[in-house]
C-alpha cells in the first residue's frame, strides 16, 4: 500500500486525505499549526491519523506521495528535505483531477478569478448543468470527487501557489485573465517567476483543449511566446477585433465562437472595464461547450456579484459605503478606483506583499480626496501618497477607520474599503475585514 502524507489540515488537506483513503492509500495528515475542531471531526470520523503543532519528519519522509497546502512555502526545510529524497509533492487539485473524468474549466489571473469562476458556474447552472465549484471557492475538489459528486463539469479557481505544484492537472478550458504583480514575497520578488507560475495552467493541455486569454495583457502575450502550449488559443480583447474570440464594438460585447452573440454592455450584470474581460471569458467558455446563445445572454445579465467585491453596503447622509475587501493587491484596487465616479475617501492598508503603488497615483490624484490607513505599518502608503493627498489618517481598527471616513465625507462622496493588502495584521481574513466594515458602516 502506498503512503500519502498530507501537509495542512484545512479544507483542501482534509479533502485530499478523504479521497486518498477512498483510493486505497495509507494516509497521514500533519499540520504545523493547531487543527480546527471542524477539521479534527472530519479526520476522526474518517479514521484518518493526524498530528498537529508539529511535523514528524520520520513519518513524512516515509511517504510515496505528498500533498502540500498551497499556503506552505517551498523554501522551508521540510519541503526541501522531501524534495531531496525524491518524494513527489503535488497540489490537492492535481490529485483530485486524476480521478475526475468530466470537463474542467480552470480560471487563473491576478484579479477577477473568483468573480469569473462564479460567473461561469452561473452560466452553466442556468443551462441546467450540474456544476462542481472548487479551488479557492466552494468545497475541496478532492472532497467532492471522493463523494462521487461528478456533475456535468467542474469550474475551478486556481492560484499561482496551486499551479506551482501541478503535474497532471489538465483543464479542457483554461482562462487566463491577467498577470500583474502579486504574492511577490513568495517568488523572491521576481515578477517573471510569478508570471511563469500562472502560465502553468496550460502546461498539460492538448490540441483538443482551449486557452482563453486576455490579449491586451502584455505579460501574458510575452510569456505565451515562450510557453509551449498545444491548446487552441482564443484571445479576448477590449482593443482588438481581428481574430478575437470576443471583443467590444462601441457599446456592444461580441462573442464570436461558433455562431456569434451580440449584447449591450450596458445590460451586463458586471459593470466596469475590468469586468468586461470576465464576462467575455465566461461567454466564450459557454459557447465552446455549445450553450444556447439565449442562456449566455440571460446569465451575463442577471448574475449577482460576490460579497466583498465592490459591494455597496449602505448610504449614510448621501455618502455611499463600498466594501471591496477582497482587493488584496494593488491591481485589484486599481480596478476599484478606476470604477469610482464620486469623490472618494479611500480606506487602504494591511499586510504589504511587496506593493508598488505607482500605478495608482494618477487615479488617486483624480478621484481620492482623503486616505484612511488601516494597518499596523502604514509607512509605505504615506511615502507613496504623502505628496499627493493632503489628508492621510492612521487607524488601527475598522471602527476607527469608518468613523474617520465618516467625519471627512460630504454628501455625494463615497467611502471605499479597497485595502490593496492582505488582512492578517488586524483581521482573520479578508472576509472578516469586509464584514467588520459592513457592521461599522451600518452602525453610523
Amino acid at each position: 500500500m502506498q503512503k500519502l502524507v498530507v501537509l495542512g489540515a484545512g479544507e483542501s488537506g482534509c479533502g485530499a486525505a478523504i479521497l486518498g483513503k477512498k483510493k486505497g492509500f495509507e494516509i497521514f495528515v500533519s499540520d504545523k499549526g493547531t487543527i480546527s475542531k471542524k477539521s479534527k471531526d472530519v479526520l476522526l470520523h474518517n479514521n484518518i491519523p493526524f498530528e498537529e503543532e508539529k511535523h514528524t519528519e520520520q513519518q513524512i519522509l516515509s511517504a510515496n506521495l505528498v500533498i502540500k497546502s498551497p499556503g506552505i512555502p517551498d523554501t522551508i526545510p521540510l519541503i526541501q528535505a522531501i524534495e531531496q529524497k525524491g518524494i513527489p509533492i503535488i497540489d490537492e487539485l492535481d490529485f483530485a483531477s486524476r480521478y475526475y473524468q468530466k470537463p474542467i474549466i480552470a480560471i487563473t489571473g491576478s484579479n477577477g478569478k473568483t468573480t469569473t469562476t462564479l460567473l461561469n458556474s452561473h452560466v452553466f447552472n442556468k443551462a441546467d448543468k450540474q456544476v462542481i465549484i472548487a479551488g479557492n471557492v466552494g468545497q475541496s475538489f478532492a472532497k467532492q470527487v471522493a463523494s462521487e459528486i461528478d456533475g456535468d463539469l467542474a469550474v475551478i479557481e486556481i492560484s499561482s501557489f496551486q499551479l506551482d505544484r501541478i503535474e497532471t492537472f489538465k483543464p479542457h478550458i483554461a482562462i487566463l485573465l491577467n498577470i500583474t504583480p502579486d504574492h511577490l514575497d513568495r517568488y523572491n520578488d521576481d515578477f517573471e517567476l510569478y508570471a511563469a507560475s500562472k502560465m502553468r495552467i496550460t502546461k498539460n493541455q492538448t490540441k483538443e483543449d482551449f486557452l482563453i486569454y486576455n490579449i491586451d495583457d502584455p505579460t501574458i502575450c510575452r510569456h505565451l511566446e515562450s510557453t509551449k502550449t498545444k491548446a487552441q488559443l482564443i484571445p479576448i480583447s477590449l482593443e482588438k477585433r481581428d481574430g478575437m474570440g470576443a471583443w467590444i464594438d462601441n457599446k456592444d460585447l461580441i462573442i464570436n465562437i461558433k455562431t456569434g452573440i451580440t449584447m449591450s454592455i450596458q445590460k451586463l450584470a458586471l459593470q466596469g472595464k475590468h469586468n468586461l474581460y470576465n464576462s467575455m471569458a465566461a461567454g466564450v467558455a459557454g459557447r465552446i461547450l455549445e450553450l444556447r446563445k439565449e442562456i449566455i445572454r440571460e446569465s451575463l445579465n442577471d448574475f449577482q456579484n460576490i460579497e466583498h467585491r465592490l459591494e455597496t453596503v449602505t448610504q449614510v447622509c448621501g455618502v455611499s459605503y463600498i466594501n471591496d475587501s477582497k482587493a488584496t493587491n494593488v491591481n485589484s484596487t486599481w480596478y476599484a478606483l478606476e470604477s469610482m465616479e464620486e469623490k472618494t475617501i479611500w480606506i487602504v492598508g494591511g499586510v504589504d506583499k511587496g506593493n508598488n503603488y505607482d500605478s495608482l497615483i494618477p487615479l488617486v490624484k483624480d478621484k481620492v480626496k482623503a486616505i484612511v490607513c488601516l494597518g499596523i505599518d502604514n509607512s509605505k502608503i504615506h511615502a507613496a501618497f504623502g505628496g499627493i493627498i493632503e489628508k492621510i489618517y492612521d487607524t488601527e481598527s475598522m471602527y476607527d477607520a469608518v468613523r474617520t471616513a465618516y467625519s471627512i465625507a460630504q454628501k455625494g462622496d463615497a467611502v471605499l474599503l479597497s485595502p490593496a493588502c492582505a488582512s492578517f495584521d488586524l483581521f482573520d481574513n479578508y472576509e472578516d475585514r469586509g464584514r467588520q466594515f459592513k457592521v461599522a458602516a451600518r452602525g453610523l
